[in-house]
């Protein structure tokens, strides 16, 4: 990787709106120390066209990498959500902690290529196929971070509570074991890694849902947490889930999470799709952001978050890659937004007043919503902000002669390349060319990883 200290944009993407001659600064920590607008290059200098702040991936189970596109085949009886979870189990069971760095670092390598700079790592496989932990409890979430680190990814580790195979406190099933944990070994988690904490890395928690983790336990780990540490959960992914909720305690999900009073902007309420009209306020209201998996969602069969009535309570929002059938933050915006219009049958969905782009108000929503979830200093080229920073290809047809304020509309609906050409994290470069700096080792080790898991 290579470590640069500064970077001139003929236009770059700033906090209120596009800039003409920037020039970026950052310190050896990967902080942003200076923004000039309208700055002169200098002869040295490389001038950049379009350079825009990296997008944050707010929810991701890397292990799900290995098995994306292996579950298209149909079973002898109707397919959901339910059915493609049980193979999961089942492909969960084998991995070992080496397999487990060399998957994440082969989709950590594939999301920087794309645009994404930092992750929020949902993980939950913490013990040994045979449902014992490591001798290292951390063991398994070590790996992950160390992928996380080879490849220059910033990230935000989740060590998810996993209790209950569903409501009313009903026992894990056998398939589970990997996952089960109770808050005192979630917060020994949280100690090990206390460490590793750094401008790349925060460490905070996750209740995986309603079904795996009890109020009281959530109300127990919400206490004991550090103060300003993220807290994420899955919650009302699916009609059944909502349906069980109801049924074992008269609410919705939403609803019966939003009454505790402990939701607020440390929380990122993942998929959050089967909403009421007053849980959509509620959300919006709390401060907390909405994590949509658009692709995931729709892969899984899932259903559409209600975008337009969220915008319209002004709620916090962004985007993750989830299962990682896509790696894509461009291909996650374009069908938040189509899935929109095919749902509404209209156009032009997201947007507000003041900012009519659809392109420009997914980009920087997101931006804002993926940071706050992290909990780290991102999403905005800024002084203090960490320098997380793309660079697209100015040589690439679909952006010649594009006007700076049409970009992200002409990026993210037109075409399927990837124009992302450069890309740095922390003031590292991990991109060079459309290339991750390591990607050859990075991608020989996953190949390798998949013949073994393919021989099971």
């Amino acid at each position: 990787m290579t470590m640069l200290n500064s970077l001139f944009a003929k236009n770059a993407l700033l906090p209120d709106g596009w800039a003409k001659n920037v020039r970026l600064n950052w310190d050896a920590s990967g902080d942003l120390t200076a923004v000039q607008t309208d700055a002169i290059p200098q002869a040295h200098e490389m001038q950049h066209e379009f350079v825009l702040p990296g997008m944050i991936n707010l929810h991701s189970h890397a292990f799900q990498r290995a098995m994306a596109g292996m579950s298209e085949i149909a079973g002898d009886g109707p397919d959901s959500f339910w059915t493609w979870r049980d193979l999961m189990y089942r492909y969960a069971l084998h991995i070992t902690p080496p397999q487990m760095q060399a998957i994440a670092a082969q989709l950590y390598s594939e999301c920087l290529r794309h645009g994404y700079t930092a992750v929020c790592e949902f993980h939950y496989l913490h013990r040994a196929p045979d449902g014992s932990f490591y001798p290292d409890m951390a063991e398994t979430a070590k790996q992950v971070i160390a992928a996380a680190s080879r490849t220059g990814i910033g990230m935000s580790m989740l060590p998810v509570l996993y209790s209950h195979a569903d409501f009313k406190d009903q026992p894990l099933r056998v398939d589970q074991r990997r996952f089960s944990t109770d808050v005192e070994q979630i917060l020994q988690l949280v100690q090990q890694l206390e460490s590793s904490r750094s401008g790349q890395l925060e460490v905070g928690v996750a209740p995986h849902s309603l079904r795996a983790a009890n109020l009281t336990q959530i109300r127990e780990l919400v206490a004991a947490l550090p103060a300003g540490r993220p807290i994420h959960i899955h919650i009302a992914e699916q009609q059944r889930e909502v349906d069980a909720c109801l049924a074992a305690t008269g609410k919705r999900p939403v609803e019966l999470l939003l009454e505790t009073g402990l939701v607020d902007q440390r929380w990122c309420l993942v998929h959050a799709t089967h909403l009421s009209k007053h849980e959509v306020a509620g959300i919006a209201a709390s401060g907390a952001v909405a994590g949509i998996c658009t692709t995931t969602e729709g892969n899984l069969g899932d259903g559409f978050f209600d975008l337009p009535a969220y915008i319209a309570k002004h709620g916090r929002f962004g985007i993750g890659s989830d299962s990682h059938v896509s790696q894509s933050p461009i291909e996650e915006l374009r069908w938040l937004e189509y899935g929109q219009r095919l749902r509404l049958q209209g156009r032009n969905i997201a947007q507000i007043a003041g900012q009519r782009r659809v392109g420009d108000f997914l980009w920087q929503a997101c931006l804002q919503g993926g940071a706050q979830a992290s909990g780290r200093q991102l999403g905005q080229l800024a002084i203090g902000k960490r320098a997380d920073i793309l660079v697209l290809d100015e040589q690439h047809p679909n952006l010649q002669d594009v006007a700076a304020a049409e970009l992200l509309n002409s990026w993210i609906f037109s075409g399927n390349d990837n124009l992302v050409r450069e890309v740095f994290v922390g003031g590292q470069q991990v991109v060079q060319g459309g290339r991750h700096v390591d990607q050859e080792r990075i991608q020989s080790a996953y190949v390798s990883c998949m013949r073994e898991l393919r021989k099971l």
